[in-house]
């Protein structure tokens, strides 16, 4: 997963209506036009039948996913956030071009790209990007809730939102959701990562039922430890937001929480039952390809023993379960 910050700009997502197919007008902040950023692949020389966009894929479950995907024939529109992440895409032959969650613009000139780059007639979406602020939940300022919901809530549905008439139109189209094992069942110091998790789940679950009748399947993948850089990509929103001095968890955030985000040590870093990014793809494949995918794809032990605990014990039973994670 990538991580991503930025603030919002303009009209919010609930005004979209979606856009125009076939044409692209504009961009927004984090995008950019002209040859030097143009995106390799057209709707010519690619089966349109099996094309997706995919988000956060500078590095881990995108990256995987892209050219993974790429490999086996799809037309794959690989995005990030930072030009310089879609120049290396492009370099190892991928469509790839600018899209940053947390910039409406970007979403929106983002959209207009895939939709042009398809012919208006892409297939599906698998959203991916995100990123986590440690720290205990009492210890979080409003606006770092605000700037972790942007991207990894609200640019994403907005994102959905203006490709769904597309979809519909086309009767036919995936949507899906990179959530996590977070989503389902909250831990101790990922209080905002928890909250972004859950209303994903929330608004995916929602969508699906609202589109029952719809040709547009939708599917959340809930992964739990898988080898990216999310830990080491959330120092950096750690130090910003959270003021350990004046903390109540300050000792915690010493002896617990530090010593494992700072951790240098590969081996010692690597979480029980953590899993490569391909076994997400897998999830994905299953996703895309089935004729009747399924709601939910679990990926790694934990999300399975935490799918079983939330069924057979009380809240307070998993909570000392979880508690010792």
């Amino acid at each position: 997963m990538s991580a991503a910050t930025g603030t919002p700009g303009g009209a919010g997502p609930g005004t979209e209506t979606g856009i125009e197919t076939g044409t692209e007008t504009g961009t927004g902040k984090g995008t950019s036009t002209g040859t030097a950023s143009a995106p390799v692949g057209t709707a010519a020389n690619n089966d349109l039948s099996r094309s997706i966009l995919i988000t956060g894929c500078s590095s881990g479950i995108g990256l995987d996913a892209a050219v993974t995907l790429h490999n086996q024939g799809w037309f794959v529109l690989a995005t990030c956030r930072s030009e310089t992440d879609c120049v290396r895409l492009r370099e190892e032959g991928l469509t790839s071009f600018t899209l940053d969650y947390a910039d409406e613009a970007s979403v929106h000139a983002g959209a207009q790209q895939a939709l042009a780059l398809t012919d208006g007639k892409l297939f599906a979406l698998f959203n991916n990007g995100a990123y986590a602020i440690p720290g205990a939940a009492e210890d979080l300022p409003r606006d770092a809730l605000r700037a972790i919901f942007e991207t990894n809530v609200f640019g994403q549905f907005q994102l959905i939102n203006l490709l769904m008439p597309t979809l519909k139109r086309n009767n036919r189209g995936r949507i899906i959701n990179c959530s996590s094992v977070l989503g389902m069942t909250a831990m101790r110091y990922r209080g905002a990562y928890n909250a972004t998790k859950f209303a994903m789940e929330g608004l995916t679950d929602t969508l699906r039922l609202e589109n029952m009748d719809s040709p547009v399947r939708f599917s959340l993948i809930e992964p739990g430890p898988i080898n990216t850089r999310i830990r080491e990509n959330s120092i950096a929103h750690f130090e910003r937001w959270i003021n350990e001095g004046e903390s109540d968890f300050a000792e915690r955030y010493t002896n617990e929480l530090k010593p494992r985000l700072y951790q240098t040590d590969t081996r010692a870093a690597k979480d029980r039952f953590e899993l490569q990014p391909a076994a997400v793809t897998k999830r994905l494949i299953e996703a895309l390809e089935s004729t009747h995918p399924k709601p939910r794809y679990f990926v790694t032990k934990p999300t399975y023993i935490a799918a079983l605990l939330k069924r057979v014990l009380t809240t307070r039973a998993v909570d000392r379960i979880v508690n010792r994670w």
